[in-house]
């Protein structure tokens, strides 16, 4: 007989190259990173300081699956992210103190209903329903830090259908991965399982029922799904 009132949910993981998988526990994600992209935006990449958005463990997608076109929206955008995957926690992590933190690197995409979150923004609304829903989150297999250099440069690319809607550098990143870290176990305590997207390039656009994505970095698993 169960201890809960139903059945507890299935855990959430993402597959490792040469390990074991990775539980998720929290997703947490880094807004405007790159300073094309917040003037796409029209954010001031000069003055603003990093600002953090969550989506929920289950809105992961893994990767060559396929996303449900969602409802209540008529412009579902792509951006392409680099994921950190943290295996050790704490509070106020000092950037030299961060890469301690890291298990490995993925490739993420934060799917975003656009047309909804520029209604929310325009009324001063939390951006959940934007962002927040299911599948918002593919993902591809984790790399171990200790199988890849470190993640301070290298190219970052997004296709749909193969042609190229994103083309950016990690370096170009306003705040770098120790950065994200420092800053985001300022607000709340750092705890293993949890993902950081870390931001998207310039070229962020939509996408349609039947498109194909696919996300790429430099030294990492390629990730690729279908919106159905």
């Amino acid at each position: 007989m169960s201890d809960y009132a139903f059945a507890t949910p299935p855990a959430v993981s993402l597959p490792v190259l040469s390990a074991k998988p990775f539980p998720v526990r929290r997703i947490f994600c880094v807004g405007q990173n790159y300073r094309d992209h917040a003037k796409e935006m029209g954010g001031n990449p000069e003055t603003d300081p990093p600002f953090f958005f969550m989506k929920p463990a289950d809105a992961i997608l893994q990767n060559g699956g396929t996303m449900p076109y969602p409802p209540g929206t008529g412009d579902l955008q792509h951006e392409a992210e680099l994921v950190v995957a943290i295996n050790m926690g704490g509070r106020n992590i000092s950037p030299g103190r961060a890469s301690d933190l890291i298990f490995g690197y993925a490739v993420g995409l934060d799917m975003t209903k656009r047309d909804v979150q520029a209604t929310l923004k325009k009324k001063g609304r939390p951006w959940e329903m934007a962002k927040a829903f299911d599948f918002s989150a593919p993902c591809s297999a984790i790399t171990l830090k200790t199988q890849t250099s470190a993640i301070m440069k290298g190219k970052i690319e997004c296709r749909v259908n193969g042609e190229v809607r994103q083309s950016g550098d990690l370096g170009k990143m306003i705040w770098r991965v120790p950065q994200i870290i420092h800053y985001l176990s300022q607000q709340v305590e750092i705890a293993p399982g949890d993902l950081i997207f870390t931001g998207t390039p310039a070229g962020v656009g939509p996408v349609v029922k039947g498109d194909k994505i696919e996300a790429t970095i430099t030294g990492l698993t390629p990730l690729a799904v279908e919106i159905g």
